[in-house]
């Protein structure tokens, strides 16, 4: 336990160096518990950089990117917020304490229940957890004041843009599935999108479907 509130407090530490103050965003990461929502064999782990594997075959996100990508995210409370890809839950606890109402999807049944577990168990009441692909998305949860995306793009989201609120933002990796993407902060003004690319990164592509076997 001392291990995690030292690792915690570095982490925290590390973060303000780096530029990111923003005290609800920070008090957000001292509430939730990451180590409720890694792998047990990683617990020791949990605010190192670089990814960790997860059920389903997927990864789950760093700390570190997790708290770049909220950051440009700029989250208020009075905000309706759209997650694409769940995982095991973590960003979207950390929304739950920055946002208004969050609904966050997840296509594989497993990391879905898992996920809303883990909310359960922590009290984030905020947070409803949908067994979806994101395909539909915005036509079935109607304006978003935030939209952001754990998985990637081809090219900018077009699907989405209708149904971001006005100055609205979505975040999303852009880019080719078998080589490096662009994290991409899309900025909603009247009819204009402001498009600013904002790191590289690497992540799986959104994939259409719910998963039926796992």
């Amino acid at each position: 336990m001392n291990t995690n509130r030292e690792a915690l407090a570095k982490f925290l530490l590390q973060l303000r160096s780096n530029g990111i103050t923003d005290h609800r965003l920070l008090s957000a990461f001292e509430a939730v518990p990451r180590r409720n929502f890694v792998p047990v064999i990683h617990v020791n782990e949990a605010y190192a950089k670089g990814q960790m594997p997860i059920e389903c075959g997927q990864t789950m996100t760093s700390a570190n990117m997790v708290a770049r990508v909220l950051s440009a995210l700029d989250v208020d409370p009075r905000h309706r917020i759209l997650e694409l890809g769940t995982g095991t839950g973590y960003q979207a606890a950390l929304l739950g304490h920055l946002g208004e109402k969050i609904v966050t999807m997840e296509r594989y049944r497993t990391l879905r229940e898992k996920a809303e577990d883990r909310l359960k168990q922590l009290g984030i009441d905020n947070v409803i957890v949908k067994l979806m692909d994101g395909s539909v998305a915005g036509t079935e949860f109607g304006i978003s004041d935030r939209i952001v995306s754990n998985f990637s793009f081809p090219e900018v989201p077009r699907q989405f843009i209708d149904n971001i609120a006005a100055n609205g933002v979505m975040i999303a990796p852009i880019g080719p599935q078998d080589g490096q993407q662009i994290m991409t902060r899309l900025l909603k003004i009247g009819s204009r999108l402001q498009v600013e690319e904002l790191f590289p990164v690497r992540t799986q592509q959104f994939i259409e479907g719910v998963s039926r076997a796992i």
